[in-house]
């Protein structure tokens, strides 16, 4: 079977990620959306608000689960036995960043292949920063985030 993991922060997850999401789970038979546990970054949402949003969000998917995890993604694909990692593009930038990252996990398991997919067009702008920014002053995010997670996201900002 031909596991694949994308991982991200996912705070909050938008239309974008429910893209590359659909788009993934349409080219691997089972597909793991882990959100990083990663006590360095300063998520807005909690672990647990993270994986609620994506479990929501992912349903319609049924070849689709939701996890988390803490530490390497190398190692938890390798305690998973998968052999694929999702990443999504924007531009050129997140490519400089997303290839050393695939570079290493290489070095470090050389059996782990990275797939990177292209945003689609209209989500080329879209990310977590601009809708935690758009929410917090109080604008709308109908168009950015799944429905399913909608009222989460401006209610964590309308207190």
């Amino acid at each position: 079977m031909r596991k694949a993991i994308y991982p991200g922060s996912f705070d909050p997850v938008t239309k974008g990620h429910l893209d590359i999401i659909k788009r993934s789970s349409e080219i691997v038979e089972h597909l793991i959306v882990a959100v990083l546990d990663n006590p360095r970054k300063q998520a807005v949402f909690s672990l647990e608000e993270r994986v609620e949003m994506l479990e929501r969000s992912t349903t319609s998917f049924k070849n689709v689960t939701v996890d988390y995890f803490k530490g390497l993604l190398i190692d938890y694909a390798k305690l998973h036995k998968i052999g694929i990692i999702i990443k999504g593009l924007r531009a050129i930038s997140d490519f400089e960043f997303e290839f050393q990252m695939a570079l290493v996990n290489r070095k470090l398991n050389p059996g782990i292949e990275t797939l990177f997919l292209m945003t689609n067009s209209k989500y080329s702008y879209l990310s977590s920063s601009i809708v935690k920014e758009i929410a917090s002053f109080g604008g709308d995010i109908c168009d950015l985030v799944p429905p399913e997670v909608y009222e989460i996201v401006r209610d964590k900002y309308c207190k």
